[in-house]
């Protein structure tokens, strides 16, 4: 008998770890990616639509669907991008854009495709989100009944310690929309996971790995191996950092944690389910996750947080997404 796929959207802010993500899930013989949904973040929304384009042709999947979304938060200005994986999110090596890029990208709107999708088939179709909530946040307003048809919700956002990688106690994606990822949090009653900076970072894989993944004798390595190549953050020397001395040294593809535990459900060996909200107000700690262990918010709702995964399993999910046939 044929295998019942795993139906998903990815949500995206596509930079580099989103990249190694959708390819994760790409290379999955259990997952059909029926649309990726395009958000601001790692780069601007147009650099991310590129980035996305680029990934379904290197890996001869550009049938998928691809759909803009929203450019900014859902309140305020919101905060520049950084240039963590360069000013395009690919470590600003592309040389050769797409000057017909935008003919590719659907016209119906990411936050509308979102919902039409989700709607035809109820139940069926899990989203992953692996950047900031925007798009989510913007659907549960404009269809309240959106998050019951969802099948389930995986999320690479948040920290729990006051640890930040975008401030002082914050992590990039909730800090980019605080708003965005308070209202899927508080409005996402579907069963939801949170892959936060503390697991994937306390994850992590070896340099050696890395060296061997970006090696492969393929052309999809190959491209990981060229946009990594000029990025600080996939600089074994330059990534002896505070992250180090928290959790040790170590590389860390942090949206692909989130990916692997849509796509086998025994990556992750241990996990805390509790109530969460996320810190709207505190001037150190706003996008700051916060567990409640004693019930004093008075939820009806839990998610589930990953404290720890199969690290071996994890890593052949990477190595397979590199390996996959692809053109260069």
């Amino acid at each position: 008998m044929a295998m019942e796929k795993k139906q998903v959207i990815i949500d995206t802010d596509c930079g580099i770890d989103d990249a190694q993500a959708i390819m994760m899930a790409l290379a999955a013989p259990n997952v059909q990616v029926v649309g990726i949904t395009c958000v601001y973040g790692n780069a601007a929304v147009e650099n991310v639509c590129q980035n996305v384009l680029r990934v379904l042709a290197i890996c001869e999947r550009e049938g998928i669907p691809v759909f803009r979304g929203a450019g900014s938060p859902l309140v305020g200005a919101g905060s520049s991008p950084t240039d963590h994986f360069g000013t395009d999110g690919f470590g600003d090596v592309m040389k050769d854009k797409d000057p017909l890029w935008e003919r590719k990208i659907q016209r119906e709107h990411a936050v509308d495709a979102m919902i039409r999708l989700v709607t035809e088939n109820q139940k069926q179709i899990s989203l992953v989100a692996i950047g900031p909530l925007t798009n989510l946040a913007l659907a549960v307003r404009l269809d309240p009944s959106f998050p019951q048809k969802l099948k389930d919700l995986y999320i690479m956002g948040g920290n729990k310690e006051g640890i930040g990688n975008a401030t002082l106690c914050s992590e990039f994606n909730f800090f980019m929309d605080p708003e965005s990822a308070y209202v899927v949090l508080e409005e996402f009653l579907c069963p939801t996971y949170i892959a936060s900076l503390e697991y994937s970072c306390r994850n992590s894989l070896t340099w050696e790995f890395f060296e061997e993944l970006m090696n492969q004798d393929a052309p999809a390595a190959a491209f990981m191996k060229m946009i990594t190549s000029q990025c600080w953050a996939y600089s074994r020397e330059a990534m002896v950092t505070k992250r180090d001395v928290y959790f040790g040294p170590g590389f860390v593809s942090y949206d692909a944690y989130a990916m692997s535990a849509f796509i086998d459900d025994h990556v992750v060996t241990e996990r805390i389910e509790c109530p969460v909200r996320v810190e709207l107000q505190g001037s150190n700690t706003r996008g700051m996750l916060v567990l409640d262990r004693t019930n004093r918010l008075v939820k009806k709702h839990s998610v589930f947080i990953f404290t720890k995964c199969d690290i071996a399993r994890f890593g052949e999910l990477l190595m397979m997404s590199l390996r996959q046939p692809c053109k260069k």
